[in-house]
């Protein structure tokens, strides 16, 4: 988890999961570019996602109006819809806009958990930070971070909770998975959770370390010319 800041960017944060590498910056709160698309009393979340053409073995380029595409961005934007505070900000706009690097299985995951860190270093509130984690059955045995050659051979599901309150805020499958296994996924996909809610906290709080150490660094007086030159006489009056 690196959250660098990155170009001009409000919040921006880069995700490593395996072989799936995701940057998501943040722009805003903003003023709307288009008023039609304003609401006075809240915020309006924008993603955009962008798959890089080299992230993939079959070197597939996939335009913004990609049906495939569309769905993703729709996903991350339900997902954090009903967390975000966008009530704080009416008459504006967040963006937030995901590349995509490299893919190798639980790129949905990685998006998510990315767009979270944006979000907190934008300095946008949130009800609590959403985790997400992307899980599987082989047989009878629950897996998690599954490769794309498992997405392809095993049913498997994203989950999106917020782990202080418990609350879901995605589940998504897109293949068949028996009503029996779907309960020991779920529960795991909860707890692997947990674990992802300390890695973001960790990373947030050496990240906030990091910029007060530099405003500390900043604040310190520097030596002034006229001391320099007092100095000097000092040392040559000893001479």
């Amino acid at each position: 988890m690196d959250l660098s800041q990155r170009g001009t960017a409000d919040g921006s944060a880069m995700i490593t999961h395996g072989l799936t590498q995701v940057v998501v910056s943040v722009f805003g709160p903003r003023e709307a570019k288009q008023r039609s698309q304003t609401l006075h009393d809240r915020a309006v979340l924008n993603v955009e996602v962008n798959i890089a053409p080299f992230s993939t073995g079959e070197r597939r380029k996939r335009n913004r109006g990609d049906k495939r595409i569309l769905e993703f961005a729709s996903a991350i934007k339900s997902t954090f819809e009903p967390v975000v505070q966008t009530s704080l900000y009416p008459r504006s706009q967040i963006d937030i806009f995901v590349h995509v690097l490299q893919q190798d299985g639980g790129l949905l995951q990685a998006s998510i958990n990315a767009t979270t860190l944006a979000l907190v270093g934008a300095g946008i509130p949130l009800l609590d930070l959403v985790c997400a984690v992307t899980g599987g059955v082989h047989s009878t045995s629950p897996m998690l971070d599954l490769t794309t050659l498992e997405e392809n051979d095993i049913p498997n599901l994203t989950v999106a909770v917020m782990p202080k309150t418990g609350t879901v805020t995605l589940v998504t499958m897109e293949t068949r998975l028996h009503v029996d296994r779907f309960a020991d996924i779920f529960k795991l996909a909860c707890e692997a959770g947990q674990v992802i809610h300390k890695e973001m906290k960790r990373a947030v709080r050496a990240r906030t370390q990091r910029l007060v150490d530099a405003m500390d660094v900043g604040a310190r007086p520097s030596v002034g010319i006229g001391e320099n030159v007092d100095k000097d006489v000092t040392m040559h009056d000893f001479e």
